[in-house]
């Protein structure tokens, strides 16, 4: 059956979904923001490309998706980045098409609704306050110790976030934002080792799941300059194991039935358990989907596309055959516009990142310790060979 699939993104990614969706035979159609129409998409495969000046207005989009309808018969919307997310969850509902609805989506985006559902179902979160009652807001300030977190409540990763080691600082940001103040949340910052699990969901119940470890938090390397890391772990540590449970309680909690998702925990300093940070109902960015790739065979980007035609076809999911191993993922903003890289030739670097002003790498091992090796000591040569920094974007919209 060939099936017509709309993609919307503000960003270019997910080429091996797109594939996955043409080597089914899928009728592709894209719409993108104006900033990206020339990036390199691959037009042998996207049947029709739509530009619009800004994903940013709904209604525009609404409008236009309809009128699109009138003459395409869309089977199904996919959000490619976390900021269409939302924006497919609304067209959905609007076209009464299958998939994930504003009610369930909200739990993936917003983390202030996040949070609240966690903590009610008992899942352990950073200590936080919503921003709507200035009282509550001053008495959590006097009951929990700064320094705080602002986060935008629908920023992607570490975008718009504020350090603030006062409540003068605070009501600072808050004054200056009047009336999207409540947009944000102000959450206890809590020193921890970041963790994130990326798992494949099918009909409620988890397919795969697996764990890694960042090596420098990914705020302390967007706000502060470095080098991102990160690694997938084994298995039968006993971090990973009481990870992978608590992350099987969080998509629950949150509701998740069929997709992709990608979940940040928290393991504070000095303690063994673990808070529940925040949860995407996308795959990882930071080219996570090939490092997932490279230690298992099986590319997440491509599992969507095959999840969500399974669905469309009435038909089963399953996995692919997978083989087991290790990798981990080291990039940087680099001050050369191409940095060569390479005095980086140890037998497991698998990939090299191409892209302007970065520099990066994946390398895989059937050793889960030979990779947290080869991290640990490249991450000091990528701060000598390459790093530069710039001040973090407020918002990761076009």
């Amino acid at each position: 059956m060939s099936l017509t699939i709309l993609c919307i993104t503000s960003h270019f990614k997910g080429m091996p979904l797109i594939e996955e969706l043409k080597r089914q035979g899928c009728r592709i159609l894209m719409i993108v923001p104006e900033a990206i129409k020339n990036d390199p998409w691959p037009m042998d495969l996207i049947d029709e490309k739509y530009v619009m000046p800004s994903l940013l207005d709904i209604t525009n989009i609404q409008n236009a998706v309809s009128y699109l309808a009138r003459t395409e018969k869309i089977d199904q919307i996919i959000p490619l980045d976390d900021y269409e997310v939302s924006t497919a969850a609304t067209l959905r509902e609007h076209l009464r098409l299958p998939g994930m609805g504003e009610s369930v989506t909200r739990m993936f985006r917003d983390k202030l609704a996040m949070r609240l559902r966690a903590r009610e179902c008992g899942i352990a979160v950073p200590e936080f306050s919503a921003v709507f009652h200035h009282p509550t807001l001053n008495e959590f300030m006097q009951r929990v110790p700064g320094p705080w977190l602002l986060k935008p409540r629908y920023e992607a990763g570490s975008m718009g976030i504020k350090k603030c080691a006062n409540a003068s600082e605070v009501w600072r940001w808050l004054n200056q934002w009047g009336d999207n103040q409540s947009h944000y949340l102000l959450e206890k910052f809590v020193p921890s080792d970041v963790f994130h699990v990326d798992t494949i969901v099918w009909d409620g119940k988890i397919k795969f799941s697996v764990v890694h470890k960042y090596g420098l938090p990914p705020l302390t390397v967007s706000h502060g300059g470095g080098v991102f890391t990160t690694r997938s772990m084994s298995p039968d540590h006993p971090d990973a194991q009481a990870l992978l449970a608590m992350n099987a309680r969080v998509i629950e909690s949150l509701g998740m039935v069929r997709g992709i998702n990608h979940i940040e925990f928290l393991k504070p300093n000095g303690s063994d358990d673990f808070l529940f940070l925040e949860a995407a109902a996308r795959v990882g960015g930071a080219n996570i989907a090939d490092m997932i790739e490279y230690a298992t065979g099986m590319n997440p980007w491509r599992e969507w596309a095959r999840i969500e035609l399974a669905h469309l076809r009435g038909e089963e999911y399953e996995l692919p055959t997978m083989h087991t191993g290790y990798s981990g993922v080291i990039q940087c903003l680099a001050k050369q516009e191409y940095p060569d890289m390479s005095a980086y030739g140890d037998n497991e670097v698998v990939w090299r990142l191409h892209k302007q002003w970065h520099a990066g790498l994946i390398v895989s091992s059937p050793s889960a310790e030979r990779v947290e090796q080869l991290l640990v000591q490249y991450a000091p040569r990528f701060m000598h060979d390459f790093v530069t920094w710039q001040p973090p974007l407020e918002t990761g919209r076009e």
